[in-house]
């Protein structure tokens, strides 16, 4: 199903070329881009199964020319969709037809490391990986390091608070961040936070992490990074029943053992990543569990002992004790290539991510299985197991009639049932389009007029990501007199794939 240029009337045409024109006399060269055919590979985030052709593409360099772009799209009522590396799972960086999408890629520098004071300050368009190959000379690196950080940016994982693998223990982006520079709609520049570890005032960087691209664009970050730890190892554990796993999982929190990772995946996981990275992963189990553990090599010891207690106890049918650093990468990296191992054994699949109380793991699981059945599709199922953070993998192919609808309603099934047991829609992937219209799920409608007052103290225009987030878009003028008329904010004319 081909994504087609929308059909606009001379009018609406002429109006785009003078948007385009005065685009090019901000951001010149090969800044801005206009040609369908240019355009194509922005019609899409990690949200795959939405495309949407954005009206122009514009490639600043530096803030004083986003600060430009947002002034003048602001001073004419153009929105404005900012984008990392497009890598967002929730289609927070979905274009907009009637938009300009606002790349971010040419803001790739490290600005400078400061290893005294522990810090980096980088432009959002430097991949998350790349912070920890920049310092890791000095025996440093930066904690976060979601499964896409060899792709993934730091402005998106700012956009999305993203987490990863070892969030557990050292927490996501908004606990590694300490301060950033942010580009109103207006075009005003604000810098929150610094090198120091904590500001005064308001938290607004709290605000501005995980606000996904709502409130403002960062064009530079000030991120914490970490000495290595003296020693790691990693653990593979595996169960013939999930819950089982789910158990484990529970009561090493309760011992009192943080890792620095736990992950779990369950049976069609394991096999998919087997196959693919040949990991030594136990084929026989139902679920297998990655522990690590990381600090001075007594502590490790000893509690690497207290895990495989605990494990025995909860019917552990396996467990192997990664020997060397290649072994522990190698457990790791089987984790890591989850995703794209499942996209061998199925041609389209939706990645989920809802977070849940860790008891309640076993009941969630067994319910996933239900739906299953009942929607005729396979998951597998790959969780932050430590935090709670489930992402299901839902199975389907799209030249199947039906599949697509029938995959989506699964997993909303799935994300109210993280709200019904006490948990929420999100733990990193953000909500963009493809959780917005289950928020009444979990906020009622005074939450989201709160939320939403927040918004229009930073975009009073709503031009900023619209249709992002919010089910409903209200006025600002409008909440700022209480008054609750809404006008619904939907994309009614994207192409599904």
């Amino acid at each position: 199903m081909p994504v087609l240029m929308p059909l606009f009337d001379d009018a609406v045409l002429k109006r785009r070329a003078e948007i385009v024109a005065a685009l090019r006399d901000i951001v010149s060269g090969e800044g801005v881009i206009a040609s369908e055919q240019a355009m194509r590979p922005f019609e899409s985030d990690g949200l795959t199964a939405y495309r949407q052709l954005p009206m122009v593409v514009v490639l600043p360099e530096t803030t004083a020319q986003v600060a430009a772009v947002l002034k003048y799209c602001h001073d004419e009522g153009i929105k404005v969709v900012p984008r990392g590396a497009g890598t967002s799972l929730s289609g927070g960086a979905l274009p907009l037809g009637d938009g300009v999408l606002l790349g971010m890629a040419k803001f790739n520098r490290i600005r400078e490391i400061d290893f005294d004071n522990r810090v980096a300050v980088v432009e959002p368009g430097v991949t998350n990986l790349a912070v920890s190959q920049a310092v890791e000379h000095a025996g440093f690196y930066y904690a976060p390091d979601p499964s896409s950080q060899i792709a993934c940016t730091i402005g998106g994982n700012v956009a999305e608070n993203s987490g990863g693998v070892h969030c557990l223990k050292y927490g996501m982006t908004t606990n590694n961040l300490l301060g950033c520079e942010l580009v109103l709609m207006t075009g005003e520049v604000l810098r929150l936070g610094g090198k120091h570890l904590d500001a005064g005032g308001y938290d607004l960087l709290g605000i501005v992490t995980g606000s996904e691209g709502l409130l403002g664009v960062v064009t530079e970050i000030t991120v914490r990074i970490l000495k290595r730890p003296q020693t790691a190892r990693a653990a593979l554990i595996g169960f013939t029943r999930s819950e089982d796993g789910g158990e484990c999982v529970a009561k090493i929190i309760g011992a009192g053992i943080i890792p620095g990772g736990m992950e779990m995946m369950d049976r069609p996981a394991i096999h998919a990543v087997e196959e693919f990275v040949h990991a030594g992963y136990p084929l026989d189990v139902e679920a297998l569990l990655i522990v690590e553990l990381d600090g001075p090599q007594a502590e490790v010891d000893h509690l690497l002992a207290r895990v495989q207690e605990i494990a025995t106890a909860c019917r552990a049918v396996t467990c192997r004790v990664s020997n060397s650093e290649a072994e522990r990468l190698l457990f790791w990296g089987g984790r890591k290539a989850a995703f794209p191992a499942v996209g061998r054994i199925s041609p389209d699949y939706l990645c989920m991510d809802g977070t849940i109380p860790r008891a309640k793991l076993p009941l969630v699981l067994q319910r996933m299985q239900e739906m299953s059945a009942k929607y005729g599709l396979r998951v597998a199922n790959v969780f932050h197991a430590g935090d709670g953070n489930l992402h299901p993998l839902i199975l389907y192919d799209a030249n199947n009639a039906g599949e697509l609808d029938r995959a989506e309603k699964f997993g909303a099934d799935i994300l109210r049932l993280c709200v019904e047991v006490g948990g929420v829609l999100t733990g990193e992937h953000g909500v963009g389009v493809e959780k917005r219209d289950l928020m009444p799920a979990m906020f009622s409608e005074i939450d989201l007029n709160q939320q939403q007052r927040i918004k229009c103290a930073f975009d009073d225009k709503s031009l900023l990501n619209p249709g992002k987030v919010f089910p409903t878009l209200h006025r600002c003028a409008e909440l700022g007199r209480m008054h609750v008329h809404a006008a619904r904010v939907a994309f009614p004319d994207i192409p599904r794939f």
